[in-house]
């Protein structure tokens, strides 16, 4: 899980500013979910030490720029443009189509914004006896 972390939670600091590119399922849902996993530890701090959730807030407006990258970034493995995160904008609807878009797999093929993700090669199978 460390590794996982320093590469997908870590990675997307690497990439502070950049809207251009693509980026895949597991980079951004890594993202997400180690995001909440922060937010809820700092949560938790913020009421032992009284602070009024400033600590959070803090931590949120740190990772808006690169949060908002990589969001951008995985619009266009769907081959969508970055502009699409405004759909998020709508009451309600909005935001389930956001999540809807987010969670759809990346095409497969090279597209207007960049390579496909290279994927692992398949294991070779063992030759029958």
């Amino acid at each position: 899980m460390v590794e996982k972390f320093k590469k997908y939670y870590l990675g997307v600091f690497q990439n502070y500013f950049n809207f251009k590119g693509r980026a895949g399922l597991a980079e951004y849902w890594y993202f997400v979910l180690f995001n909440f996993i922060i937010c809820v530890i700092l949560g938790i701090i913020d009421n032992i030490v009284g602070a009024k959730s400033i600590i959070v807030y803090v931590y949120s407006l740190a990772v808006l720029i690169p949060g908002l990258g990589l969001t951008v970034r995985r619009l266009h493995d769907i081959g969508k443009s970055g502009w699409m995160i405004l759909v998020s904008l709508i009451p309600l609807v909005g935001a389930i189509w956001l999540i809807v878009l987010l969670a759809k797999k990346g095409d497969p093929k090279d597209n207007e914004f960049g390579p496909a993700e290279v994927a692992a090669p398949a294991p070779a199978e063992k030759p029958a006896e």
